[in-house]
């Protein structure tokens, strides 16, 4: 153990690569240096019985900033993120305008970011009908990856690819072996909502087939082009054989679901209540056992918000013309944890599926485990305490939430940013986080 230990935190319960144990985790110039025994001597931050948590990594946010931070916004998202447990955070490159699917707009996200991060911040690209020349360039300025839409994103300024253009942005990405992210549903499955409060009509314009038609046309051209790609947000557990054959055939396709697909169903929510509204959608009980089991199995890689917010006048009770979208940043967490401990789950898998996985995926090697050399990302969580969901006391921009009024398991106490502690007690210091890029 150095002589230049600058925080040491101790817990009962600290959740490694190992597995969980009592330890002590010593600090030096905001790195892990050593994972010691609990009864080490050295003077440390008692947490007790609390479990030390890695920071999450979350890299499926819309920010909105600049352009729509009446949104969100990077102070308010970041803030909303470290009171989940959220260390890093990789943005989205819509909504917000300009997208960003060129170097100079990557720039102007960038500032819009800097000095108002509570967490550490990247940002994933965009690939759009004809900015196939600006990919190559995005990657070489520190984009984690690209994302595309394979149906109308729901905001003019970035629209979505046919299938003669998926291919070319995919043959560009695998020449310099980057990362495609993909918004899988296929249009001509899609129909137009009918007007009116009931989610039943909302939800059967968006049917099963259109996730797996999506992803079986996506799946083919990886194969193809040997990408590498990554299906966002499923949803529909009719698209899992197709991926795990596509994987067993050695394609290189990872996958992602979100806590509203694992902790929600289309059986329970009320009609008008558009704060259950989003791309794909919330599908029936049944399917959301056999996501889980996805989890279990490995097939679905990991768990993101798609935290995707608006003002609440854009939430309005028609499920035709309400805003597609769920706020979960502060929320992930508890939400996650509380389904995952009724279904036999341990706090290792939840970390598994929201931090080490993810930060793999976007490839931030010092984030996603306590262990020596990586960043001293802490998430410190009570996880048999409980509360309820209160939407004002959320510190996203709009107090919208699919969870109002649930009971949660698991409360965040503090959140810490190589070494410091950036959230405690509902208290936040001042913004600490950085802006990376995946070259470092």
């Amino acid at each position: 153990m150095s002589d230049d230990v600058e925080l040491a935190l101790r817990s009962t319960r600290v959740v490694t690569p190992e597995g969980v144990r009592a330890a002590t985790v010593t600090v030096v110039g905001g790195t892990i240096e050593a994972v010691l025994p609990y009864e080490v001597g050295v003077p440390a931050v008692d947490l007790g019985d609390d479990a030390l948590l890695p920071g999450l990594v979350d890299t499926h946010v819309h920010v909105n900033d600049p352009g729509r931070a009446e949104w969100e916004g990077f102070w308010t998202a970041t803030r909303a993120a470290a009171a989940g447990g959220i260390t890093t955070l990789v943005d989205m490159p819509l909504n917000s305008l300009p997208p960003t699917t060129t170097v100079g707009h990557l720039r102007i996200k960038r500032q819009a970011a800097q000095g108002r991060t509570h967490v550490d911040v990247g940002f994933w690209g965009g690939a759009l009908p004809g900015n196939v020349k600006d990919l190559r360039p995005l990657h070489e300025a520190g984009v984690f990856g690209f994302k595309a839409f394979l149906s109308p994103s729901g905001v003019d300024e970035f629209p979505h690819l046919d299938s003669t253009q998926l291919a070319c942005s995919l043959g560009e990405i695998a020449g310099f072996d980057g990362l495609l992210i993909v918004h899988a549903e296929d249009p001509s499955r899609l129909t137009d909502a009918p007007a009116g409060p009931a989610y039943a009509g909302f939800l059967a314009s968006r049917p099963h087939a259109a996730e797996t038609d999506a992803i079986a046309q996506l799946l083919h051209l990886a194969r193809r082009s040997n990408a590498r790609v990554h299906v966002l947000h499923l949803s529909s557990a009719a698209a899992l054989p197709l991926i795990a054959a596509a994987r067993a055939e050695g394609v290189r396709v990872t996958v992602e679901t979100c806590p509203h697909y694992l902790t929600l169903s289309a059986e329970e929510v009320p009609d008008g209540a558009s704060e259950f509204k989003c791309c794909p959608p919330i599908r029936e009980a049944a399917n959301r056992d056999l996501l889980w089991q996805a989890l279990a199995d490995g097939t679905i890689d990991c768990v993101v918000t798609d935290h995707s917010p608006s003002t609440a006048d854009l939430k309005t009770p028609d499920f035709a013309t309400a805003w597609g979208g769920i706020s979960g940043l502060q929320l992930s967490l508890p939400a996650i944890w509380t389904e995952a401990r009724e279904r036999g789950h341990q706090l290792t898998d939840v970390v598994r599926w929201m931090s080490a996985r993810t930060a793999a995926l976007a490839g931030l090697d010092r984030k996603g485990a306590i262990a020596p050399g990586r960043d001293a990302d802490f998430a410190v969580l009570a996880p048999e305490d409980t509360f309820t969901v209160d939407p004002a006391r959320l510190h996203h921009r709009n107090p919208v939430t699919a969870y109002a009024g649930k009971t949660l398991h698991g409360v965040v106490k503090s959140t810490w940013l190589r070494g410091q502690r950036v959230y405690s007690e509902g208290e936040f210091a001042e913004p600490k986080g950085r802006l990376l890029t995946r070259t470092g």
